[in-house]
Formats: structure tokens, sequence, C-alpha cells
């Protein structure tokens, strides 16, 4: 990897975004060739939300109605909407649940336990459960 394809490793919440238009690294670094910067990032170390197989409707729930990843910004105060800033690996713990291949992002227990507090389910219940929890607390 470059030095400017380096820097998300130094930047809080510095992150690879991998969706059907094609991927964002940081916001610096963007482009089609997914495959070959997945690879090239994952061994880097650098976390990786990968939603190219999330259901297009979960995906763009997601990204539309979602807060956004605090990326060497301060997280905003809870609850998170859509124009908020949240963790990295709160962002990714929803992506995860809906079907996103998320690597070199942690488990993180609040986050992820969140998911444990609603019944088993299709994944769209799930996520619209996520939206409704993190607008009316945080994750």
């Amino acid at each position: 990897m470059t030095r400017t394809s380096r820097a998300p490793l130094r930047t809080p919440g510095g992150h690879l975004s991998i969706g059907r238009g094609g991927f964002t690294q940081h916001s610096r670094l963007s482009g089609y060739d997914c495959d070959v910067i997945k690879k090239a990032a994952i061994a880097a170390g650098l976390p990786v939300i990968d939603s190219r197989t999330v259901p297009f409707e979960l995906a763009a729930k997601l990204a539309v109605n979602g807060p956004m990843i605090a990326v060497n910004e301060p997280v905003g105060p809870r609850p998170w909407y859509g124009l908020s800033y949240a963790p990295l690996e709160a962002v990714a713990a929803a992506y995860r649940k809906a079907g996103a291949e998320v690597t070199n992002i942690l488990e993180h227990p609040e986050y992820d336990a969140m998911f444990d507090a609603v019944a088993p389910g299709p994944a769209a219940d799930l996520i619209d459960f996520w939206l409704n929890h993190v607008r009316a607390h945080g994750a």
C-alpha cells in the first residue's frame, strides 16, 4: 500500500468501505477494483466493511438512515441519527448483522450485544431495530 493509503491506519475511525458503487478509503482513495484494494487493505491491517453481499435495501437503509462513522472526528453524543458520528465498531456491528463481511474490526461487547435483545428474524427487522435503538439511545 502507498504512503497515502496507510493514512487510515493512523486515523481514528479510518477504514475501507466497499459497496456496489466501488470502494472508498478514508475519503482519499476511491475506485472500482474492489478485490485488489480489499486484499491489500486487509493485509495491512486496515478495518474493512464489504457490504456488497448485503441486500440492497438494507445497505441503503444503513447508509442513508444510520449514523456516519466518525473518521478523524469526535464521536457525537448519543443518541445517534442519520447525520451524527458514531464509533466504527458500532456501525460495523450493524453491517455485520446485515450480512456484510467485516474484517479487522473486533466485535464490541456493547454494540454487538445490543442485537441479543431482539428475537432472531429477518435481517431487515434487525436493522430496523438497530436504527430505532441508536436514534433513541445510541448503540
